[in-house]
């Protein structure tokens, strides 16, 4: 043993100097990495009560992991820390009769989707195949589905969750209900380690339709403004992201999908199929387990070459000229690599909740939008995280809000501003379930003081 502690570290170990410790270091974004005194790969719950206990004994801070797509520093690793990774808790059990599956915190949200899609049911998804279960849930869950199904985390139904203590925590709907509440939207790493979540899921059409178009960078601006009159209020069986690359090198793309046939997808993308030249258009109608591998193609599961800074918001009117000249101009400076602006559209089930009702606030909004700039030499990383914070500053009198699963660490006093209403209440939840604050990270949520 490396410390002096009572408890042992159980799972797949590997410590600072052992073999495999430079793999496990590695994250989807190589401007995260950091470099952890030591990884706990869980194998069953046990190991993450253990990894906890161990932790707290040898006071050092502790990083949950899944899916190693966070998208700021010292989110899923912490120098000197313990990462508690728990992609190897990746089993699946779907129970056709009562429409639940269970799962364990580790699957990839690609994973769980393609193999219900085998089966004839619907798992939600946002945009990368990659992505763990765990962090995306959490922190609400937003998708091209959300306007049919609403949010991954509107889907759950039960989580079970290692506290401070390293015990073993259940929540739903009548036992720790607010925890349960809090789960659905509250973000990761706040509370405790979640090891298994119970969604509620429904049966797939047969099939769907799937959608890609693509024009010419120069269209931005008019795809734009008719895509925020359009998506929103569009038949909510439809989901619809835009992306808009840099002015080197990218173009626009409109893709999603529509719960129905393909004449009416094409009746109802006609106000965007007739806007400007596209330069591709794809309309298909597939069976359902194809529509999945369509909206998700694979992405890199480890390290990609790009290193990231991402913000978003939400919009609650249609962006006006001079928020779109702010847009212009951070697409015109992004000099290398995929970043560039990304829209969602809201409403339909995502809008029925109501913003207290689950710990995700932001549910009257029309759209989603995040932007990113990208690079590969470090020395480029100071322009490009300012980049994008000096155009969050430009763009903020058209936004609310901010996502946590795409946190920018450049927000002060950033609770109300991912959480909106539902910060105080949070806090006292995490008061309750961790009130010394050993799950903390650079934007964590802060246990209401002077509570019992």
């Amino acid at each position: 043993m490396k410390t002096n502690s009572k408890t042992k570290l159980t799972g797949r170990v590997i410590f600072r100097g052992d073999p495999g410790y430079e793999a496990a270091r590695k994250n989807w974004d190589p401007h995260t990495d950091r470099y952890p005194k030591v990884f706990v790969f869980a194998q069953k719950t046990k190991d993450v009560s253990n990894a906890i206990r161990w932790a707290r004994e040898n006071n050092v801070p502790i990083r949950p992991r899944s899916g190693r797509h966070a998208l700021e520093v010292n989110l899923s690793q912490v120098n000197g820390g313990i990462v508690i990774d728990v992609s190897d808790l990746n089993t699946i059990k779907l129970d056709k009769k009562s429409g639940t599956v269970v799962v364990g915190t580790g699957n990839r949200v690609g994973r769980i989707a393609n193999t219900l899609a085998k089966q004839g049911f619907i798992a939600p998804f946002g945009d990368s195949p990659t992505v763990g279960i765990g962090g995306i849930t959490l922190g609400g869950g937003i998708g091209p589905l959300q306007r049919t199904i609403g949010l991954i985390s509107d889907n759950l139904l039960e989580v079970e969750m290692v506290d401070a203590n390293g015990k073993v925590i259940l929540a739903n709907k009548n036992r720790n209900a607010d925890l349960f509440w809090a789960s659905r939207g509250g973000g990761g790493g706040n509370f405790g380690v979640y090891t298994r979540y119970k969604f509620k899921v429904r049966r797939a059409p047969a099939k769907a339709t799937v959608y890609k178009i693509t024009w010419p960078w120069a269209q931005f601006e008019k795809v734009l403004k008719v895509w925020q009159k359009w998506a929103p209020s569009v038949n909510t069986r439809l989901g619809s992201e835009l992306s808009i690359g840099p002015k080197k090198g990218g173009n626009v793309i409109m893709e999603g999908l529509f719960l129905g046939s393909k004449t009416e997808a094409l009746r109802l993308l006609q106000p965007m199929t007739s806007v400007g030249t596209p330069t591709s258009s794809i309309v298909r109608l597939l069976p359902y387990p194809e529509v999945v591998k369509f909206l998700l193609l694979p992405d890199p599961i480890e390290t990609q070459r790009f290193s990231n800074q991402f913000s978003s918001g939400f919009g609650r009117k249609p962006f006006p000229d001079k928020a779109i000249k702010s847009m212009r101009a951070f697409l015109e400076k992004l000099e290398e690599g995929p970043g560039g602006f990304y829209f969602l559209n809201w409403g339909g089930a995502v809008s029925r909740k109501s913003p207290r009702s689950t710990a995700f606030f932001w549910r009257k909004e029309k759209f989603y939008v995040e932007w990113n700039s990208t690079w590969i030499k470090p020395s480029h990383a100071a322009k490009n995280i300012a980049l994008v914070r000096q155009t969050r500053k430009k763009l903020q009198p058209y936004i609310v809000g901010s996502y946590i699963n795409v946190p920018d660490q450049g927000i002060q006093n950033s609770g109300p501003v991912y959480y909106g209403g539902n910060y105080a209440r949070l806090r006292r939840v995490k008061a309750k379930y961790d009130p010394k604050n050993v799950f903390n990270n650079p934007q964590s949520i802060p246990p209401a003081r002077g509570l019992k």
